[in-house]
């Protein structure tokens, strides 16, 4: 397996975000966020974003990355519409965050200009702009993506976390584990890698090796990691 992909579906309350989570074969973590842009969903865009960027390993950025989604969310409502479909992509890139918000309207914002509409996007946009150490603007065949790159830390403990996302992803799907709403996903989470280790416990058992001495060496690279 390896890859995973993180998608928020709805589910019978349309005002929720859940998340499902599926392996599509590349090696890219990739997080799909699709919302509403309305208030209410914003707190939930948030927690999702922050959730996330937690089980890869960069929870240092998430406020900055919590405050550029804000942003660019707040400009989908004010600017293409209360209600509007968007969607919000993460990946990481190296040492970058790429944020990306899709929606339905192919008119670019500007940083600079004239009108009560450049001039209230822009606010937003030279905020996300100060944050950032790119972004841009792309044309979509369903209109248009406004993408921006937030500098990450990327150490031994990040790319542990992101290895063990990528195996989870697809633990989840052999076991049939469906994550519910947000506020219960890292419950979820947590039983799935569980529920992983002690069947890796029974294969090494299976092979001969002793599980005890298996949990003994795993516990001191953990610590190793941790103190380096």
């Amino acid at each position: 397996m390896d890859a995973v992909g993180a998608s928020l579906e709805w589910p019978e309350r349309r005002g929720s975000l859940a998340v499902a989570v599926k392996g599509d074969g590349g090696r890219t973590l990739r997080c799909v966020l699709p919302f509403e842009a309305v208030p209410g969903e914003f707190r939930l865009l948030r927690r999702a974003v922050r959730s996330t960027l937690g089980e890869w390993g960069f929870l240092g950025a998430a406020d900055e990355v919590e405050l550029v989604v804000t942003e660019l969310a707040t400009n989908v409502m004010k600017h293409v519409g209360e209600g509007a479909s968007a969607t919000l992509v993460l990946e990481p890139r190296g040492t970058r965050l790429r944020v990306e918000l899709h929606d339905k309207s192919p008119v670019a914002p500007k940083r600079d200009g004239v009108g009560d509409y450049e001039q209230e996007c822009g606010r937003g946009l030279h905020l996300v702009a100060s944050m950032s150490v790119d972004w841009g603007t792309l044309i979509t065949e369903t209109g248009k993506a406004v993408w921006c790159e937030v500098s990450v830390v990327t150490d031994a403990l990040c790319v542990r976390a992101q290895r063990a996302w990528t195996v989870l992803g697809g633990y989840r799907e052999l076991l049939g584990a469906r994550l519910p709403l947000q506020a219960s996903r890292s419950k979820v989470n947590q039983q799935v890698a569980v529920t992983l280790i002690a069947d890796l416990l029974v294969w090494l058992t299976l092979q001969g090796n002793d599980p005890d001495e298996a949990l003994c060496r795993a516990q001191q690279l953990y610590e190793a990691g941790e103190a380096a």
